[in-house]
């Protein structure tokens, strides 16, 4: 008798995405949603057989660790029900959130509950607002959020001209607009003062995060939002930003090391 092979040894249907995903987000995805996700798999297998955008193979992992860890940043930054009205790290409020009662599931003192920051508002911003992600790579977080919040003007920063080439043609292949791919190191940029600033910046996952995260304040409007999917190694980093005001992190599901950090600029 053969073995039935894994069901994913064979193209991830739409049915199988949903589920995957649903640990991470509380809206289920539109079906045109799904489709667009799976399409977005088949380019990511395809491309990374010949230039390396990730070292996941298993289209299992790629759906929970790069589209989960993605949406579940996008449904905080852009709640479907709340509306981008206050503040969520306004001074007062940032100081009793870091007082906060820390959960029974979690002893760590970087770690609040997820509804903690899911009840909370995020700053007014420009209509659409400007998301800008930085060392974009394979297209995660920044091509998600587009997915999840399509009004959003989406610029994509990746120094790699191969990886820059992959992120237009999800572009064009997803039918995402108003998404821009720069070409050049967000060091070179952040120094020139014509380069637009952004309402809401991401940073997912990049070399030197140390030195990746002055660069990324310096991109943010007054107000504007930095949201980070990180270890929690790399918390402790967050306190040397004094111009920013964080949240409580949160914990990413189905993950015991990697957090949602959600700052404002002053």
């Amino acid at each position: 008798m053969t073995d039935l092979p894994s069901p994913f040894s064979m193209k991830t249907t739409t049915a199988q995405i949903a589920a995957l995903l649903e640990p991470f987000i509380e809206t289920p995805l539109s079906p045109s949603q799904l489709d667009q996700i799976s399409t977005y798999i088949d380019l990511l297998l395809r491309w990374n057989a010949r230039i390396n955008l990730t070292a996941i193979r298993n289209e299992e992992e790629i759906v929970t660790r790069h589209f989960g860890e993605s949406f579940f940043m996008a449904r905080h930054l852009f709640p479907d029900s709340l509306p981008m009205t206050s503040n969520p790290c306004h001074p007062e409020r940032s100081r009793d959130m870091r007082k906060a009662h820390v959960s029974a599931e979690s002893k760590d003192p970087y770690i609040s509950t997820k509804a903690a920051l899911a009840k909370e508002v995020l700053p007014a911003t420009s209509n659409p607002p400007q998301v800008l992600d930085i060392g974009s790579g394979a297209g995660f977080p920044a091509l998600p959020l587009k997915i999840w919040a399509p009004h959003i003007h989406l610029t994509l920063i990746e120094s790699n001209h191969k990886k820059a080439a992959f992120l237009r043609e999800v572009a064009r292949a997803l039918t995402l607009t108003n998404i821009n791919v720069i070409t050049e190191r967000a060091e070179v940029l952040a120094a020139n003062p014509d380069v637009p600033r952004a309402d809401v910046v991401t940073l997912r996952a990049v070399e030197h995060f140390e030195a990746a995260l002055p660069v990324a304040v310096t991109f943010l409007t007054r107000n504007a939002s930095l949201a980070l999917l990180i270890g929690t190694a790399q918390l402790p980093l967050l306190t040397t930003m004094k111009t920013v005001d964080w949240c409580q992190p949160i914990r990413v599901p189905q993950s015991h090391t990697r957090v949602l950090s959600i700052g404002v600029r002053r």
